[in-house]
């Protein structure tokens, strides 16, 4: 009977969270997706007019290839960089003054991010920045391209996949790196065959979260090159906030590819990471 009332009081006390999900998440969720199948104007009835014209259309197309690419370059760059991050986070040592700062820095530049940080790459790298005007090479370099849009990408991925990552590491015992040290395998032998096969979960989970907060962003890539370069948070955007017309059934069309595209990552992950388990299992 204690047992019961105790349970009824953790209900009691998450109600008011699954209050705030309900609204706020799940009822908007399902809205997007009727209103993705809903004809031009709210009108009566079923279609998949957005649909085909979101995979036909070369702007929406361009789009999805665009968010794509980018979300597997800054992925792929902050992932190489967190592992780095991490094995310099543990060779620290947890709970040391220079672990400590580390983790403090991370914490402080992984909420510098959307237009604050693209107006910060405008004054250092913009066509009059700071660095152009001091480095010479730089001087060339065009901050308004995709280039430059995947540079501050891959800045605000760096310390979300480091902080993901630096638990990961107290996985590796010290115990292992010693004794492979003893039967001669170099410190490069240890991460590639036993440290980086241990944390490929962790490496692997920390790429779907870093792929989907890329496929998201939206502030960065608005305040650096507006309506400019095809995104799909920003043609989103644009069907909600038009100038002229809103276009809510072709927003909820692009919301909707773009979920589909984070749990294909997510499913792909999730594969791959119970694929390696069962094949340890066997081993």
């Amino acid at each position: 009977m204690k047992q019961r009332s105790s349970k009824y009081l953790y209900l009691l006390v998450l109600l008011p969270f699954l209050v705030v999900a309900i609204l706020f998440e799940i009822i908007p969720l399902l809205m997007i997706v009727v209103n993705s199948f809903r004809p031009e104007g709210g009108g009566a009835g079923v279609t998949l007019a957005h649909y085909a014209t979101i995979f036909t259309k070369p702007l929406y197309k361009k789009a999805i290839l665009n968010s794509i690419t980018i979300s597997l370059t800054s992925s792929a760059f902050g992932i190489v960089i967190a592992f780095l991050g991490g094995m310099a986070a543990r060779r620290a040592g947890k709970g040391s003054k220079l672990h400590n700062a580390y983790l403090t820095v991370l914490n402080m530049t992984s909420n510098f991010a959307g237009v604050p940080l693209a107006f910060a790459y405008m004054i250092l790298l913009g066509n009059s920045g700071i660095l152009k005007q001091w480095i010479p090479f730089l001087q060339d370099f065009d901050l308004y391209t995709s280039t430059g849009l995947n540079m501050i990408y891959v800045y605000f991925q760096i310390p979300l996949s480091t902080l993901l990552m630096i638990p990961a590491f107290d996985g590796i015992r010290q115990e292992w790196q010693e004794a492979s040290t003893l039967m001669g395998c170099s410190a490069a032998g240890f991460w590639t065959r036993i440290g980086a096969p241990v944390l490929l979960p962790s490496i692997l989970g920390t790429v779907s979260v870093l792929f989907a907060n890329a496929l998201a962003a939206y502030a960065t890539a608005y305040a650096l090159l507006m309506n400019n370069f095809a995104l799909l948070p920003i043609n989103v955007s644009g069907m909600f906030v038009g100038d002229v017309t809103q276009r809510k059934e072709m927003g909820g069309a692009l919301s909707v590819v773009m979920m589909i595209l984070m749990v294909i990552a997510m499913g792909a992950n999730n594969a791959i990471v119970n694929r390696q388990r069962k094949g340890g299992a066997r081993k």
